[in-house]
């Protein structure tokens, strides 16, 4: 049986700069999953991309892209009324960036305040979303989704989450704790960042972060640490050994591709160690080059 994934989130238009000069592309963090982890599944599975989208030239640039990527585009609503995101990106030589955004508009702040999402999601037997998945939402929003995943996951359904904390796009640091922990309490999959979790929720260490998710329930996952390599969440296992990058480039979409290489190996052969191992390798791989698409071999 194929596995049906639903990826849901902001995707966004790229305008990047370099000495060459500037380039247009799509991304944004579930995105960037969603293309990792349907390359990585092939035939074994069908990843869905669910998002809302303008009406605009750039809005179809983007479902044309995913769709090129294999990824079905069903599950994504077009706005007349809004349009999508755009965010600029400047990688500095030693590789680090900085952004500029402009997504007051975007139409995917708009995601689950009608039942237009609900046909995707009730197809979906896993769905993978972030912090900045919920963070983009309306109040609203966020409790409809809460409620969907309750429901889907009383049905036998799987979540996978990652924290993916960015201050800026929450109200304040209470209230994305409190949404944060709500949506963690509903993970059955955990794929956060040790430095989100500790400048979200302050934990002192690598196992404080692990303590807290498995108190709230998370049954399994990993916890990235950059080149250090991940940490089993919700199992014992003999530590592992993880290649460094041979060169660092860009770290766009490290943890996004991590995201993705774990859950296509999870999905299939339910191998914890062999899913951190695959995540690792696939984010080792995507540093050494520039952007957050790795070119299809």
């Amino acid at each position: 049986m194929t596995l049906n994934i639903v990826c849901l989130g902001e995707a966004m238009a790229e305008i990047s700069s370099d000495q060459s000069g500037f380039r247009v592309g799509f991304a944004g963090d579930t995105l960037n999953t969603a293309i990792y982890l349907q390359r990585a599944l092939g035939d074994a599975g069908q990843v869905q991309y669910l998002t809302r989208v303008g009406q605009d030239p750039l809005s179809k640039g983007l479902i044309d892209f995913a769709a090129d990527e294999g990824i079905g585009t069903e599950g994504i609503t077009c706005d007349p009324e809004r349009q999508v995101g755009i965010y600029s990106i400047a990688v500095d030589d030693a590789g680090e960036r900085s952004f500029h955004y402009w997504r007051n508009q975007s139409a995917a702040r708009q995601m689950f305040t009608s039942d237009a999402e609900q046909a995707a999601m009730d197809a979906a037997d896993v769905i993978y979303l972030s912090g900045i998945s919920i963070a983009i939402l309306s109040p609203e929003g966020r409790d409809r989704l809460l409620a969907t995943l309750d429901r889907l996951r009383a049905a036998g359904r799987r979540v996978a989450f990652d924290s993916n904390y960015r201050p800026r796009l929450w109200e304040d640091a209470a209230t994305a704790r409190a949404t944060m922990s709500a949506f963690w309490a509903r993970a059955d999959i955990a794929l956060p960042s040790v430095d989100d979790e500790q400048a979200l929720f302050g934990d002192a260490s690598d196992a404080a972060v692990i303590t807290r998710l498995t108190d709230t329930g998370v049954g399994t996952g990993a916890l990235k640490r950059g080149a250090d390599g991940p940490l089993p969440i919700g199992a014992a296992m003999p530590g592992a050994t993880y290649l460094r990058a041979e060169r660092i480039v860009d770290s766009t979409a490290a943890g996004d591709s991590f995201n993705g290489g774990f859950l296509a190996e999870y999905l299939i052969s339910d191998d914890l160690g062999l899913a951190m191992l695959r995540g690792h390798d696939m984010a080792r791989r995507v540093v050494g080059v520039r952007g957050a698409i790795l070119p299809r071999d």
